[in-house]
């Protein structure tokens, strides 16, 4: 029995491997510390050096010139101290009330340190008030309105700053007690009823009392002696004490921060009110930043080629698009995008310029029907003519549109 063998199977052809696109490298925490990490302890560095220099305390603690709270060279807190270690009750006062009531209190001693920055009203209100009895009123390097208004009479006039110690040459004790003191600053001509001490020349006065029954204004040229810097020189701290420690209670004048309007002398630009350390820090912060910039930058090396992960032929591409187009009916898209490349490779066989876009529609079509034989209308049609109404006759417009650019090639 002859046994017939089967006819060999077709062999199907091989299937090729699918090409999967390259893989997208994932974004993980590890490669965005590797990346960020000097950034951060730049920045980290930055907040933390920042808070350091921002938690430095001023020296003055946002208190002014001679305020009794200031420890500046030129606040008066040595002096405030001494007082109330002798028993003398001290405070301040700022608001208009609070000196309304400090002038009226008897056995009591105000120190105005900035008259000249009471506004007018309130310096006339405060001058007409009835003082306490048995009251001194300290007037420090007042101006004229302030003399005027207090102590009536009196003339000032003004002079730079003289360290220079000058005798008292008068009567007052308290005068007679400190010996000579710095008071060289604004000098005082007095009436004839007050009394004049540390003399400036021949008539002018460097402290001027004035007494009208238990009620006594003295007027003080300077406020350097009163200061921490200058205190404990020559006589100046028995001058201050004996002014200021007349009485059991002490009012320092302050400057009044509840109006919101600083006084001229009080208000800072913008350098001043930076730290003196900030300025240093700054720079020294720009510095280190730039440095960081040079070690980090990115150098620009020669120019490298690389190789695509897939290599996709011109044919796929415009069979994809041709799909995409299909799918979507976009019949009227497709027939502008054959016609724009038929008009721009016809009008470079004609020599027509195209640089800017189109051709212009009226050159074409006649230069097409010239070189062609075929009615400028027929070109007109075919090049700019409407959208086709179904895929035959998008067909149709494409071979016609290639069978015209042949014919345009041909010489």
């Amino acid at each position: 029995m002859t046994t017939t063998a089967p006819p060999p199977a077709t062999a199907e052809p091989a299937e090729q491997p699918a090409v999967e696109p390259a893989a997208v490298p994932r974004t993980t925490l590890r490669t965005l510390w590797r990346r960020w990490r000097w950034r951060l302890l730049v920045g980290l560095t930055l907040l933390l050096v920042g808070a350091m220099v921002a938690g430095i305390p001023g020296n003055s603690n946002g208190y002014g010139p001679f305020d009794p709270r200031s420890g500046d060279v030129d606040g008066t807190r040595a002096a405030d101290q001494i007082l109330q270690r002798h028993g003398v009750t001290s405070r301040t006062a700022a608001t208009e009330s609070e000196l309304v009531a400090a002038l009226r209190a008897d056995d009591t001693t105000v120190v105005l340190g900035r008259p000249d920055q009471l506004p007018h009203q309130e310096l006339a209100r405060l001058a007409a008030l009835t003082r306490g009895a048995n009251s001194r009123l300290v007037l420090v390097a007042p101006d004229q309105p302030v003399l005027n208004a207090f102590t009536p009479g009196i003339s000032t006039y003004y002079s730079a700053i003289d360290t220079t110690a000058v005798p008292p040459a008068c009567t007052l004790p308290e005068a007679v007690n400190a010996g000579a003191a710095q008071l060289g600053g604004q000098s005082y001509d007095p009436a004839a009823r007050d009394v004049g001490c540390y003399p400036h020349g021949s008539s002018r006065l460097g402290l001027v009392s004035r007494t009208a029954g238990t009620q006594q204004v003295i007027v003080v040229g300077t406020e350097w002696p009163f200061t921490n810097a200058h205190l404990d020189q020559d006589g100046n701290a028995a001058l201050v004490l004996g002014l200021l420690g007349a009485h059991h209670r002490l009012v320092w004048q302050t400057p009044d921060l509840t109006t919101g309007v600083a006084p001229a002398e009080q208000r800072k630009s913008f350098d001043e009110l930076i730290p003196d350390g900030w300025n240093w820090g700054a720079l020294q912060l720009f510095l280190a930043a730039l440095l960081a910039v040079v070690w980090r930058a990115r150098r620009l090396g020669p120019v490298l080629s690389e190789r695509l992960p897939a290599v996709v032929r011109a044919s796929e591409t415009t069979e994809g698009r041709a799909r995409l187009y299909h799918r979507a009916n976009a019949r009227g898209h497709a027939a502008e995008t054959l016609r724009r490349a038929a008009r721009r490779r016809a009008a470079a066989a004609l020599g027509l310029p195209h640089t800017s876009g189109d051709p212009d529609p009226a050159a074409l079509t006649e230069a097409a029907a010239a070189r062609l034989g075929r009615p400028a209308a027929d070109l007109q049609q075919l090049l700019y003519g409407p959208a086709p109404t179904d895929d035959a006759a998008l067909l149709r417009l494409a071979d016609d549109l290639d069978y015209m650019e042949w014919q345009v090639r041909q010489p």
